[in-house]
């Protein structure tokens, strides 16, 4: 439909003509677009117009990878929403310096052009498609009184503007901008999508908290109301990079995208929801239904794919112990193509199968057996052999009655022949009867053993009231009965069965963390690809902020050998989860193995500016003198990290303990002074009565032991008993009556533990010759600064 322009002007209408037989490809295929638009909008209901405008303008990419197709959406029935998509797609695949095809443009390009769901519901306005007005005409054929779309500057073949011929005419008062020099259409940005009223309002709820399974769930329950594609769509795909096991929400999905007639992408969620959650009985039945009610029957490729998924179902989830269902459906499927022999094979496998309806099972394949001939349900080599078994041991054969054979050259009495066609049957009958009795006998024996293995397991099986996942807690005595059902699992030797068990484990304990460890220390000992994969799904998905599990992870890499992927694991948990004195002391750690100390130093001076005023700090100061003063060797710049530690925490009697740690550490005789200035620093410090009273009882005994002056050895004991004297005095104090503040009384286990190391009398003062006293230090130390799980390395690596 051409719009009336202005009153033309011969000069005008001149240039027109002139540039409208210079006009590119692309122009003309623009044309047409517009023209295919607008006849749609001017096809379709008022309620539609306007969403069609907004489809139809969409800007398209001029270069990159094609952007994932969005398809127009409208409140009411989606029959042509697809439909519409992919034409969109189509034109776009084109290109803009492609020719128009003949199905393209004019009436031809009408809206069911590209397959299915093409046609509007009936009785709506607009349906009848092949009415539709023709196209606009060509800037050629225009009359000089129309307003059309101008075409671009003329340029070269290079792209680079040409300037126009002098006009007839003086330019209008505001001239065009030139065309860029490189491309004709620049690139826009697509318009936002517009999504529904309370979207954004559900939207921050759950992406503000990803961890409220109820945000979610109020999410999808939203849009599902609202019945947007685009919404359902965002939501849906961050709901599942959350929580992949929950298989009814991939259903509902995949159900929504069917409603909209999206095929393709309708069988790429079921395809994303199979692979994240492969043992979903559920799931599995839903997309094979779904195939079965799409896909034509009469075609042999139709067939092969519902059996290649029926394959790769019962392969996938087919040990499950609860997958009757789908073994069933199976049977009945190929029961429905007439391949007897295909169901006989079915049977055989699922036979072996321990399966909570093995019984069931095994009395259907007994009439599958009796109810169908011999050659028809078994494969011509199984019943050449059965036949031949019967052929070594075979069945007497009746005595024939008298007279049954004629003389020679006469013919038998009637009645004779009609007998012996009856004895040939009956004789086959017998064959066959036979030939079913040595089949099911065959079978006999793997039944027996398969209601052995069910018998073992079902007690376990009876035990799990939840199979599925759910975020709320599990009971006590379900997780005992996972953890004994994996462990007689595992010690029945089958690895096949252990893996699912474990897989079947992990969908119904996914938020539990022992069993994420206790699965890739099984597949360690069997597939290293197995073991990462599980790491990854574990770490990624189900247990972003468990820290045990990415410990594990990085040492398993560091293990490998994969240090920079060690590396990356402690460092995104590290910025995903900050503050965790366990990961940054693994990552100081990894850089010691690998000798980077500059590293290591480096990491423990950030933690340290990062926590600075706070206990923590002090921490990591204590871990930065060690490793200088172990593994560097360096006693003074220990000390000098230890006093400047002091200087804004003096306090906290760890670094008052560990400074005189290594003092001591070091040769007695030429480090006496160091030491006594220690103990003087403790005594002088704010610290509690009872840690002064500790730090002066082992001046004493250091003194008495290594000191090589007796004055001062004296001074030491008079300061002492002034001590003991103070410390009395405030114990026979009343209880409600003394002056000192709660806070800075210590603790008793703190007064037992504090200087528990620092055993100076006897041999063992040394900490080199006594590593006891280290570790008793080094697991009260972390007990000290109130981290709620101490390192308890045991839990997770063997000590050897």
């Amino acid at each position: 439909m051409v719009v009336p322009g202005p009153p033309s002007r011969s000069g005008l209408s001149s240039r027109r003509a002139s540039m409208a037989l210079e006009e590119k490809p692309e122009v003309a295929l623009a044309r047409r677009r517009v023209s295919v638009v607008c006849t749609l909008v001017s096809a379709a209901p008022p309620a539609r117009r306007a969403a069609l405008r907004t489809a139809g303008s969409a800007p398209r990419r001029r270069s990159g990878p094609a952007p994932p197709p969005r398809w127009f959406l409208h409140p009411g029935p989606p029959l042509g929403a697809c439909a519409l998509g992919r034409w969109r797609d189509e034109m776009a695949a084109e290109g803009p310096e492609a020719p128009a095809s003949p199905g393209r443009g004019g009436t031809e390009g009408t809206l069911g052009d590209g397959g299915d769901g093409g046609t509007a519901p009936p009785g709506e306005a607009g349906a009848p498609v092949a009415e539709l007005p023709p196209p606009a005409p060509s800037p050629a054929e225009e009359e000089p009184g129309d307003a059309a779309v101008p075409p671009p500057a003329p340029q070269s073949c290079n792209g680079a503007a040409v300037a126009p011929p002098e006009p007839e005419e003086p330019p209008p008062a505001a001239p065009e901008e030139p065309p860029p020099p490189r491309d004709p259409e620049p690139p826009a940005e697509e318009p936002p999508l517009t999504y529904p009223l309370d979207f954004e309002k559900f939207w921050l709820a759950a992406r503000n908290n990803p961890h409220d399974f109820t945000a979610w769930t109020e999410l999808l329950q939203y849009v599902e109301q609202e019945n947007h594609l685009f919404a359902a769509r965002k939501a849906f795909d961050a709901f599942f990079a959350h929580y992949p096991y929950c298989y009814g929400y991939w259903k509902k999905y995949a159900d929504m995208e069917r409603r909209f007639d999206c095929s393709r992408e309708t069988e790429e969620v079921f395809e994303r929801g199979l692979q994240s959650i492969p043992l979903s009985m559920d799931l599995w039945i839903h997309y094979i239904s779904y195939l079965q009610s799409t896909l034509d029957m009469n075609l042999p490729e139709s067939v092969q794919k519902i059996r290649g998924v029926f394959e790769a179902a019962v392969a996938a989830a087919g040990m499950d112990f609860r997958s009757d269902k789908l073994w069933e459906l199976y049977v009945e499927w190929e029961r429905e193509q007439g391949d007897l022999r295909a169901v006989t094979g079915i049977y055989d496998r699922v036979l072996s199968m321990p399966t909570q309806l093995y019984n069931h099972h095994w009395e259907k394949f007994k009439e599958h057996v009796l109810h169908n001939p011999p050659k028809d349900i078994l494969s011509p080599e199984e019943l050449l052999w059965v036949q031949s078994k019967l052929a070594t041991d075979p069945v007497p054969k009746p005595p024939e009655p008298e007279g049954t054979e004629a003389p020679p050259g006469e013919d038998l009495p009637p009645g004779v022949e009609g007998k012996a066609a009856a004895a040939a049957d009956a004789q086959e009958d017998l064959d066959q009867e036979k030939i079913r009795e040595l089949v099911i006998s065959m079978r006999q024996q793997i039944y027996a053993q398969n209601e052995a293995e069910v018998s073992k397991r079902w007690n376990f099986e009876d035990g799990i009231k939840r199979p599925y996942f759910h975020v709320k807690p599990l009971e006590r005595a379900q997780l005992r009965n996972w953890r004994d059902y994996l462990d007689y699992e595992m010690a029945a030797g089958s690895h096949e069965r252990t893996i699912v068990l474990f897989e079947r484990c992990v969908i119904a304990c996914a938020l539990y963390e022992e069993f994420w460890i206790k699965y890739t220390k099984y597949l360690e000992n069997h597939t290293v690809a197995g073991a990462r994969s599980v790491f990854q799904r574990a770490c990624g998905y189900h247990l972003p902020r468990k820290p045990n599990i990415h410990l594990l992870w990085a040492a398993f890499e560091e293990k490998q050998g994969n240090l920079d992927e060690a590396r990356r694991i402690l460092r995104c948990f590290e910025e995903v989860v900050p503050g965790l004195a366990m990961v940054r002391l693994r990552r100081v750690s990894l850089e010691r193995r690998q000798g980077n100390l500059e590293e290591a130093e480096a990491l423990l001076l950030e933690a340290m500016r990062a926590n600075e005023g706070l206990p923590l700090a002090s921490f990591y100061a204590v871990k930065l003198a060690r490793q200088a003063c172990k593994v560097q060797k360096n006693l003074g710049k220990a000390r000098r990290v230890l006093v400047e530690a002091l200087e804004k925490d003096p306090d906290n009697a760890r670094l008052h303990a560990n400074l005189l740690e290594m003092e001591f550490g070091a040769d007695v005789r030429q480090n006496e002074g160091n030491t006594m200035s220690c103990f003087e620093r403790a005594l002088r410090s704010p610290l509690p009565d009872e840690a002064k009273l500790i730090f002066s009882q082992r001046r004493v005994e250091f003194l008495e032991d290594f000191g090589s002056s007796i004055h001062s050895l004296l001074t030491a004991y008079d300061e002492h008993q002034k001590i003991l004297k103070q410390h009395a005095a405030r114990k026979r104090a009343p209880e409600n009556g003394s002056d000192e503040p709660d806070d800075k009384r210590l603790r008793p286990d703190e007064a037992s533990g504090l200087l528990g190391p620092l055993n100076f009398s006897g041999a063992g003062g040394d900490m080199g010759s006594n590593p006891s006293a280290y570790n008793y230090w080094y697991q009260h130390g972390y007990g000290a600064y109130s981290y709620q799980t101490p390192w308890n390395y045991n839990q997770y690596y063997s000590q050897s």
